[in-house]
């Protein structure tokens, strides 16, 4: 990695860090002395037993999410195994808690170091994993208005109104034109580049960095257990759903709140988790933020909020250790035997 490279990542990492420390402080700098004791209060008085079945419920996600990749990764030719796969999988979770979107390159160096598949087949994979999921969230976004129409599809309106009328939507919208042009003009210079400059030994490791994604992505025509994935999808979406329902039963002022409302939570904590590290911060706020539309009053909100990303990041921290700790240690032991036996 170049010094350039190193300086912009860890710019990117003090940022995103920020933006999240921030948050933390205005959430608890804007509170009445009276909205923090009712804070302190609902988080006191959960049910904290209720972590078990979350703990159990997370990892049955966890585990239905590496099963499905590994399903993405058959038709490649490899069978990983699945223990390398669920441990690859969370050590990617851990890393995406500190600094987002690079825990996927650390999950397909892992799994392509110890099962000897090239990383950028792997990486191919898992893009098409995020695409495929980002469709699942627009389907998830649209069931939650329908269920919901009469309060979120107000909720949504209001919001849209409001934002098409400020003066400085236009300019926003004129700003992300120009991006757009602008990238498909880098696109197509690239491009360019790439058919002056065929044989140039960096062009030669770019395409065959793309055509390995490519052939990682190409995985779906070749998927022969397609059911099974749209069932590990399911199971996937429904463990995360499930998560926020039991979460509201530890907090007696939200055991009254149904699916519905765990569908609208779940719709914009996944957007908290993606935009910053691990929801830091964001997760709170944005839990707090769409229970107003149930008359949760805010802090209520936001201990909420707190305990169950309190609860995610210590299962996500905790036990992609304890599995990363495992599989560097029995593939280790694993290599070791080989060695000797070969030597023999």
């Amino acid at each position: 990695m170049t010094m350039a490279r190193r300086i912009t990542s860890i710019f990117k990492y003090v940022f995103f860090f920020g933006i999240g420390a921030f948050l933390l402080w205005w959430q608890f700098h804007k509170m009445t002395p009276t909205e923090f004791r009712i804070f302190t209060n609902a988080i006191m008085n959960a049910h904290y037993w209720l972590i078990i079945p979350v703990i159990v419920i997370a990892l049955t996600s966890h585990i239905s999410r590496a099963i499905r990749w590994k399903i993405l990764i058959e038709p490649l030719g490899y069978k990983p195994s699945l223990f390398n796969v669920f441990s690859s999988l969370l050590a990617g979770y851990v890393v995406n808690s500190f600094v987002t979107r690079v825990g996927e390159v650390v999950r397909c160096s892992l799994l392509g170091r110890y099962e000897h598949i090239p990383t950028e087949k792997l990486l191919g994979t898992i893009l098409f994993e995020r695409i495929f999921d980002i469709l699942c969230y627009a389907f998830f976004i649209t069931i939650t208005i329908l269920i919901q129409f009469p309060l979120v599809g107000d909720f949504v309106k209001s919001n849209l109104t409001t934002f098409f009328k400020n003066n400085n939507t236009w300019l926003l919208l004129v700003k992300i034109s120009v991006f757009i042009i602008v990238l498909i003009l880098l696109i197509s210079i690239a491009k360019r580049l790439l058919i002056k400059h065929n044989g140039h030994p960096v062009i030669i490791r770019v395409k065959s960095f793309i055509d390995g994604l490519k052939e990682g992505i190409a995985t779906v025509k070749k998927m022969k257990r397609r059911r099974w994935f749209l069932f590990h999808t399911v199971l996937i979406w429904s463990m995360y759903l499930l998560q926020i329902y039991v979460g509201f039963l530890g907090i007696n002022e939200l055991s009254h709140l149904g699916i519905g409302a765990a569908c609208s939570v779940l719709t914009l904590a996944t957007l908290a988790m993606i935009v910053m590290p691990g929801g830091l911060g964001a997760f709170p706020k944005a839990v707090s933020w769409i229970l107003l539309l149930y008359a949760i009053d805010e802090p209520i909100g936001e201990a909420f909020g707190f305990v169950m990303w309190g609860a995610t990041t210590f299962i996500t921290i905790f036990f992609g250790s304890l599995f990363t700790a495992i599989m560097i240690y029995r593939n280790r032991v694993k290599n070791d035997v080989s060695t000797v036996n070969s030597g023999n």
